[in-house]
């Protein structure tokens, strides 16, 4: 069939789940036999999100192909268990600096290069590029932002565009919010009528409102959205606050909507969506009673989305495990010697995040020492390797000074070091070392055990490395280097044999880790934790 496009826009305030929407309709349309994919077209201005600072816009999701991208790609990848590329996130800035180098090139011919058509011409190449291959049936489009915002405009005009030349193969789905105001008791409707009507004068009518509410919704007050919208009732559906993100397909399931994008875009699929394997998860997660507590150290915890694709990897691993997870966010700036103890002896397990930069790099050293001396399961996650290395240097080698040359450049011993592909690179933007890589794991260590194969593939986002001018005295005194990309010999995963369960690796298996398919070493990593809470309990005894 020729392929359908779903557009997915949001209106009232922004952060209302506009990609949890797109991802459990992706997830709904992909169970009932469909080849279904997402994109996010973003209004900012940066070519992508990967010189944003995390509390700017949250995690940093990258791509198999190695594209820095929005944080929802993860949640398309989590939902679908379909990879996206590069192709599945534009930017505002990527879209002009194509049309600007097609302008230099001489690609326009003299003309006048504007807003519309020239932009609106490369938004609407962007958003069918991913239909034009043959390999999707449908392909829904988020975009990000609010209607009214003036960011959004050129791609609601490409949008505006698109639903007249694809006719019936498109529709448009409307986010909004519905507000209970708690000193009236009553829930107001017309901050959705406004949003509806904004849409309406940039020349889309929604054929489809999902209404944000912490209330229930009545029925009389849809069919008057409904009525008020243009909307046909039946196509009216809420989306009330639910336990987990992955229960929303489905609540989404319950009132139809699957059924209601079919028959609009005239898709014949009968009987329910094969939702069996979602629904044996989301049973697990309501069934566990019993917790497994994960400290996770890091600089930015203030901001919970800096860490989306690791939590969520976790809730994947606990659930399987029969556990419920509790995460404890321990802000690495204020943790030192005289608190680490009282911040860290609840743990069954902990977590170094990923980052950049020297700030709370000390605290993750003093968290590290404490655990590795006490045994407590860890898992260091890129710069949360380096640090492991870093402190075993400086504790068990004696190398008082060992540092990485990214926070001291004249460190006397740089035992992780700037990437010999990077010493000349002067961009920020785009040029790391991105995007997924091989591993191969040593035959025997838990590492190799945790994947149960030699060779892995993980993606990676970093431009420093393991030293390997050191690794014959770490392995000499306890801490092996049991991964290694097999091209160019960098090392991917380190651990320490004698410890419980004590494992850095330099990529970031998070981002891998869907609903269907949760991250392998992730899996071994809470098995550790919940062994150490049982022995733990045991030893009380």
């Amino acid at each position: 069939m020729d392929t359908k496009y779903i557009f997915v826009t949001g209106g009232v305030v922004s952060s209302l789940g506009k990609g949890i929407i797109s991802s459990s309709l992706a997830c709904l349309l992909k169970a009932r036999g469909l080849r279904v994919t997402i994109q996010k077209f973003d209004p900012y201005i940066n070519v992508d999100p990967g010189t944003l600072n995390p509390y700017e816009h949250g995690e940093c999701y990258v791509t198999e192909d190695g594209r820095e991208t929005d944080l929802d790609l993860g949640h398309y990848e989590r939902f679908t268990n379909v990879r996206t590329s590069k192709a599945n996130n534009v930017t505002t800035g990527r879209i002009y600096k194509s049309v600007i180098d097609k302008e230099r090139r001489g690609d326009y011919l003299g003309k006048t290069v504007q807003i519309v058509p020239h932009i609106t011409d490369e938004i609407k190449r962007r958003i069918k590029y991913l239909g034009n291959t043959g390999n999707y049936d449908i392909v829904i489009t988020e975009i990000g932002g609010v209607v009214g915002d003036i960011e959004s405009l050129p791609f609601l005009e490409a949008v505006r565009q698109l639903r007249w030349e694809l006719g019936n193969s498109s529709l448009c789905v409307h986010l909004t919010y519905v507000p209970f105001i708690a000193a009236a008791q009553e829930l107001k409707t017309k901050p959705t009528q406004h949003s509806v009507k904004a849409l309406q004068e940039l020349g889309i009518q929604p054929d489809i409102l999902v209404l944000r509410t912490e209330k229930e919704i009545p029925a009389d007050m849809r069919r008057k959205i409904a009525l008020f919208c243009n909307v046909d009732p039946k196509a009216v559906v809420q989306s009330r606050d639910a336990s987990s993100i992955y229960k929303v397909p489905l609540m989404l399931h319950e009132q139809h909507v699957d059924e209601t994008v079919l028959n609009k875009i005239g898709v014949t699929k009968s009987g329910e969506p094969h939702m069996e394997p979602w629904l044996a998860f989301t049973d697990k997660l309501d069934s566990a009673t019993e917790t497994v507590t994960i400290g996770l150290v890091g600089k930015y915890v203030e901001l919970q989305d800096a860490y989306k694709s690791i939590s969520e990897a976790l809730v994947h691993a606990t659930t399987y495990a029969d556990r419920k997870l509790k995460l404890v966010y321990i802000h690495s700036e204020k943790v030192d010697e005289s608190n680490v103890e009282e911040q860290l002896k609840d743990m069954d397990g902990v977590i170094v995040a990923p980052g950049f930069g020297h700030r709370g790099i000390e605290g993750k050293f003093v968290a590290l020492k404490w655990c590795r001396e006490h045994d407590v399961p860890t898992f260091g996650i890129c710069l949360g390797m380096q640090c492991m290395v870093i402190e075993f240097a400086r504790n068990v080698l004696g190398l008082k000074d060992a540092n990485s040359t990214e926070m001291a450049h004249d460190t006397p011993h740089n035992v992780i070091d700037l990437m010999e592909e990077q010493k000349n690179v002067s961009n920020m933007g785009g040029t790391m070392r991105l995007g997924a890589y091989d591993c191969r794991l040593r035959p025997g260590s838990k590492a190799f055990e945790a994947y149960g194969q030699q060779d892995v593939r993980e993606r990676h986002r970093h431009r420093y490395e393991f030293n390997n001018e050191y690794r014959v005295q770490f392995e000499q005194n306890g801490m092996e280097c049991v991964g290694e990309n097999p091209a160019a010999h960098l090392i991917e995963v380190v651990e320490i044999p004698t410890k419980r369960w004590y494992i850095g690796t330099q990529y970031h298996p998070e981002y891998t880790s869907t609903v269907l398919s949760p991250s392998p070493i992730f899996k071994s990593f809470i098995n550790a934790a919940i062994d150490y809470h049982n022995d733990k309990a045991a030893d009380k005894k």
